[in-house]
């Protein structure tokens, strides 16, 4: 069976807010490795204003700390980084795909949608973090459904099935990725929520830098209804984490500094 570690692979602060992770996943089976996500990567956190722009830093408020990548997650955990062989990319923006480098053998997968958009140059994505060429595996609409949702079958040679679930809106192909484990599941939605309240609240304070944030706005407050259909339906089968909510991580994770 699949073991999934939940791992923090970058923090943001910005003013009058909470700190935010970057809550990655790392799926393991025997000696082999896949991350659904990669956080800040080492290239980012050695040459921050050179990678990213400075306006960017200042505008997401990064933090740069080496423990807080998905090498140096993986090798405290006593694994090596060489044995990732797959990463599952909700969507790529700089805080999620600046781990990428780092796993530059690894094949990355991710939908049409959001590898067109990568590749259009639209201003959101850095291009810096690509530059390595990244083994792409990219899918396409699929005719398989899951929950009553479109579900595209990732095989990574795991013996667990693994899919990604288009969430569209934040950015336009961004996808949830869900993890089967025994009759449960685990369901990291990306950015299709910032914080857990949102299932709840429609006027949360994080729901205005959420609707600036989205490509489409429309979508995302669709995908957001859908998940908050799965949660109120089907929360005994799906277990669903996001992104940048601090409480979805282990208990006793703290915060560097």
């Amino acid at each position: 069976m699949t073991i999934i570690h939940h791992i923090n692979c970058g923090t943001l602060k910005v003013a009058n807010y909470p700190p935010v992770v970057c809550h990655c996943l790392l799926l393991q089976e025997g000696d082999r490795l896949a991350l659904v996500d990669s956080g800040i990567g080492l290239a980012d956190v050695r040459d921050p204003a050179g990678r990213l722009g400075q306006p960017l830093i200042d505008m997401a408020g990064f933090q740069f700390n080496e423990p807080d990548t998905a090498e140096r997650r993986i090798e405290a955990l006593g694994f090596s980084p060489r044995n990732v062989g797959h990463i599952l990319l909700t969507h790529g923006d700089p805080d999620h795909a600046g781990g990428l480098a780092d796993f530059s053998r690894a094949e990355v997968h991710i939908s049409e949608e959001e590898l067109a958009s990568i590749s259009s140059g639209l201003g959101r994505y850095v291009p810096t973090q690509f530059a390595h060429g990244p083994s792409w595996k990219a899918y396409g609409r699929s005719a398989l459904f899951w929950f009553g949702l479109e579900a595209r079958p990732v095989d990574i040679g795991f013996s667990t099935e693994v899919l990604l679930v288009p969430l569209f809106g934040h950015t336009r192909g961004h996808c949830g990725v869900a993890v089967r484990q025994g009759n449960r599941w685990i369901f990291h939605v990306g950015d299709a929520y910032y914080l857990r309240a949102e299932l709840t609240m429609d006027d949360h304070p994080v729901t205005q830098i959420a609707a600036q944030r989205a490509e489409d706005d429309g979508q995302r407050r669709s995908s957001l209804q859908t998940l908050r259909r799965l949660q109120r339906e089907h929360g005994d089968e799906i277990e669903m984490v996001g992104y940048h909510d601090l409480s979805e991580l282990p208990a006793n994770y703290q915060l560097p500094g």
